[in-house]
């Protein structure tokens, strides 16, 4: 056989394992990964005998108990060691060499007299051919009886008995630790090669944790204990967790869509450890430390929604009115910290600077919800008259904020007269809105101060105009600069010239001065209420400032009635007319002062605006308008006149009620002297209260009497000194004909009132009827009578004095207007219509009818609406003195109540009767 007869032979396939040089490739390949394990393995057994020992130590807690420091060094020093071991074992190794690989094949397939060494082998005598051909068929044969070819499977058990008894040694050990640790075993084993972990073994820290919802929220602090419920908390809640007795600081993880912000970890002591986070989102909080997951809360984050806010009905401006209305609503769960309004314009020009108008709406504190309307003076903006788009945006006390829907409403304007003034704030709004170029306005403006009229006539409003067109020609200044100077000095410009149509400069330097001294004044007030500046030195600038706007009102008072006076307009009683504005301007300003020193800043702006919606009318008022106020101011003195008989006449009433029961008073102290002299002498007093009354027991105690509450048979009156008796007697007879005067003085009264208003108080007539009981009462000697119709007379006169504020009330919807500022009122309402009062009734002033009211208040202030000195009965005396009654009033006073008691538990007794003795004793 040649030797392509041999290579054929190889090629060709078997009906095992295909061809012979594919197997034999395989099988070496195979032979030579065994050979090569076989003796990769021992390189590798001392390495893991030194990794078994180590373990072994781990599975008895021998490297734990070393500080983290020396264990880091046992650690290292070990595998260090088992590393140099395993290095020198390697480098050590060699390949297998083919003849190795062969014979590995020759032996794991059970191939006797190495028949792959026939491949290699070449005959050992001369090579002729017939040698060739004799040692190719041999080949040939040989490979023929070659089977199937297996390289075996890896010998990696010790070849040595020393080697295998501390193989078995170090298996059985490991075995037998880790069969002690039990379920800890690889905890053990992972603590004893990690530095700074513990094992299962090892207690778990002492763990308190909370979470504390945001300082805005109401709600309490939430303990995390071992129980799987999920508590709920807002967003942007602190949980703290403190963690005692753990070598190392632990972590705070997220899970399952848990969001954690702010992390803060202190250091209490050696094993003692604080963290603090924010949570956000709902999910899972871990605490882990030390390579153990310590603890495991759920929790459910409420999310913190946005705060709402929406207009109120009809915002924006009114026909005719300068003010705009802007009425809001907003709440939020946790509290309001910020509230605005931004204003935009709905239909802006091409030119149109972008500008965004906002305006600060008031807020008590932080309240959760508000609702409410604020009028401002926008007419000096641009914008005045301009369709805006408004949004209302809230921000709440967490920090969120939100907006309410868009509205479209139009800026309140002021009227002006004068041609020229409405000319000047239209070329102002064209270069404001950019509807007008830099220099388009300067050219308009210098034409209209050629122009002859007011401009050109007056020397300080043309010096006024010509800086205006300067600083538009001067291309240094900045546009937006210009912009802004120019619209704010043709604003001062345009007031100026609607001031002075009428040719009175003095009146136009007192408005110049008002609006001067209100814009300090609104200015003082914004600075105390940002600031929150209470101070000694802001309430003084603010008393200052104030002092200023009162002169500058009482100069251009003093200014109109010179006026009408020129035009000899009729004013009548000009000094009390001017009397009557000096009070309403002072009381309006007092409060105000006295609202801003106490903080109330909303208020104290409140009352500013009023005060400036008057000066704004007072601008625009005539001469007929003041004439028309004082007869109005005259009005009002009638009625103060008519309110202070009124007070007299129930001052006076009041006195007799009280004669009525100082005769009564001595009625029932000679009654009760009566008793306790019964008492000494042994009578049953229980028996003597028991035949009484209720009406009369109710009187003892100093309790009103019901009407049904005397129906029963009077007691027997005491026996009087006859001197007694006669002053008493006497007394009577002047209470009635003091009675019979009140009733003529009451008609005549009466009389005045419909004569000046048209209408008589109902209640009138029966406070004479009841004057009318109480003379007959009085002429009878009854003197209860008497006091019970002069009760009645005194509630009748109250009644019909609110019968005479309504009726004044009703008649001032129809009365003239008056630029007065209202006392009290709810702030004005931007209207435009001149001399319109804020409450539609007639302008009242300070001065009126309320101040007269309260006067009286404060003199019949230690009365009931019954006439009773306040503090009868009760436990302060009216001077507020402490007066102890003596032992045998208050046991006489227990008597009355027990018996009282007794007569409520007789169910025979009348319903009426009953109910009020229910209703008397509920309280005790």
């Amino acid at each position: 056989m040649t030797a392509g007869d041999l290579k054929n032979s190889l090629a060709s396939s078997s009906a095992q394992n295909g061809s012979l040089a594919a197997r034999l490739a395989t099988a070496r390949r195979n032979a030579a990964l065994v050979l090569r394990l076989e003796t990769l393995w021992p390189a590798l057994q001392p390495t893991v005998g030194l990794l078994g020992v180590y373990t072994v130590a781990s599975l008895l807690r021998l490297p734990q108990h070393l500080p983290d420091g020396l264990r880091l060094v046992a650690i290292t020093g070990w595998l260090g060691l088992c590393g140099w071991r395993l290095y020198r074992d390697l480098t050590n190794l060699k390949p297998p060499s083919p003849s190795a690989i062969d014979r590995r094949i020759e032996s794991a397939s059970g191939l006797t007299n190495r028949p792959l060494a026939t491949l290699t082998d070449k005959p050992a005598g001369p090579a002729d051919a017939k040698t060739s051909a004799l040692w190719a068929e041999h080949q040939h044969r040989v490979l023929s009886k070659l089977g199937t070819l297996r390289a075996g499977w890896p010998a990696l058990l010790p070849r040595t008995r020393v080697h295998q008894a501390l193989a078995a040694a170090v298996l059985v050990a490991v075995a037998g630790t880790a069969f002690i640790a039990g379920p800890h075993a690889l905890s053990r084993i992972a603590a004893g090669f990690i530095p700074g972990r513990d094992d299962a073994d090892v207690p778990l820290p002492h763990i308190e944790a909370w979470i504390t919802p945001p300082a805005y929220t109401p709600d309490a602090p939430v303990f995390l204990g071992s129980s799987k419920t999920s508590p709920s908390v807002p967003e942007g809640a602190r949980l703290t967790v403190i963690v005692t007795g753990l070598k190392t600081h632990p972590t705070v993880r997220a899970a399952k869509g848990m969001v954690l912000t702010d992390e803060a970890t202190q250091t209490l002591d050696a094993q003692s450890w604080k963290l603090e986070v924010s949570v956000k989102h709902t999910g899972l909080i871990t605490l882990a430390g030390r390579g153990r997951v310590l603890a495991q809360w759920p929790v459910t984050v409420l999310p913190d929604a946005q705060p709402s806010a929406k207009w109120g009905d009809k915002p924006g401006a009114g026909k005719g009115e300068w003010r705009t209305r802007l009425p809001f609503e907003a709440a939020h769960a946790y509290g309001l910290s910020a509230l605005s309004v931004e204003l935009h314009l709905t239909h802006p020009g091409k030119n149109t600077p972008p500008r965004t108008l906002t305006i600060p709406l008031p807020l008590s504190g932080q309240p959760k919800s508000t609702k409410g309307a604020i009028t401002p003076d926008l007419s000096e903006d641009p914008w005045a008259g301009e369709e805006v788009t408004g949004q209302i945006v809230a921000r709440s006390i967490s920090g969120h904020e939100g907006k309410s829907a868009s509205a479209t409403f139009h800026l309140g304007a002021r009227a002006f007269h004068s041609p020229v003034a409405r000319a000047v704030l239209e070329l102002r709004k064209r270069y404001a809105l950019g509807r007008e170029s830099r220099n388009g306005t300067a050219t308009d403006l210098e034409a209209l101060g050629e122009t002859p009229g007011p401009i050109y006539d007056h020397t300080g409003m043309f010096l006024n105009l010509t800086s205006i067109v300067s600083m538009l020609e001067n291309t240094r200044i900045e546009p937006e600069a210009a912009r802004t100077g120019a619209v704010n000095m043709l604003w001062d410009l345009a007031l100026d010239i609607e001031d002075r149509r009428k040719g009175d400069d003095a009146s136009a330097l007192a408005s110049l001065d008002v609006r001067a001294a209100q814009a300090a004044v609104a200015q003082q007030l914004r600075h105390m209420r940002e600031d929150d500046n209470k101070s000694q030195q802001a309430r003084e600038e603010l008393e200052r400032r104030m002092q200023t706007l009162k002169d500058a009102i009482a100069r251009k008072m003093q200014a109109l009635a010179a006026q009408a006076m020129r035009e000899h307009t009729a004013i009548p009683d000009l000094p009390g007319f001017s009397r009557a504005g000096d009070k309403a301007f002072s009381k309006l300003m007092q409060q105000l002062e006295r609202d801003a020193t106490n903080g109330q800043s909303g208020e104290a702006l409140e009352r500013l605006q009023q005060m400036e919606d008057a000066t704004e009318r007072m601008r625009n008022a005539t001469p007929q308008d003041m004439a028309a106020m004082a007869q109005q101011t005259m009005a009002r003195a009638k009625v103060r006149e008519q309110t202070a008989a009124l007070r007299d006449l129930t001052s006076k009433q009041a006195s007799l009620l009280d004669h009525a029961q100082s005769r009564l008073d001595e009625v029932l102290r000679a009654q009760s002297r009566e008793q306790n002299a019964l008492a000494d002498d042994g009578g049953d007093g229980d028996q003597d209260y028991g035949s009484m009354p209720t009406g009369e027991l109710l009187r003892r105690l100093g309790l009103p009497v019901p009407p049904d509450a005397g129906t029963a048979a009077p007691p027997p009156s005491p026996m009087l000194d006859p001197a007694k008796a006669e002053e008493q007697a006497a007394a009577r007879r002047t209470d009635r004909a003091n009675q019979k005067a009140l009733t003529h003085a009451l008609d005549e009264l009466k009389d005045e009132f419909k004569s000046l208003t048209g209408k008589t108080p109902a209640a009138f007539e029966d406070a004479q009827k009841s004057m009318k009981d109480a003379r007959k009462a009085l002429a009878d000697g009854e003197d209860s009578a008497a006091a019970t119709a002069q009760e009645k007379v005194l509630e009748a006169l109250r009644k019909g004095r609110q019968q005479m504020q309504d009726a004044l009330k009703g008649n001032g919807k129809n009365a003239m207007p008056s630029f007065l500022p209202a006392f009290g009122g709810s702030g004005g309402d931007g209207s435009g219509q001149e001399g319109q009062s804020q409450h539609g009734d007639g302008g009242s002033t300070p001065d009126d009818e309320s101040d007269e009211n309260g006067d009286q208040q404060k003199q019949q202030g230690k009365r009931d609406p019954l006439g009773r000195r306040l503090g009868e009965g009760g436990d302060q005396a009216p001077d507020d003195g402490t007066h102890v009654p003596d032992t045998v009033a208050r046991q006489r006073a227990r008597d009355i109540e027990q018996e009282l008691r007794r007569r409520d538990s007789d169910r025979t007794r009348p319903q009426q009767e009953l109910d009020y003795l229910d209703r008397l004793l509920k309280p005790f």
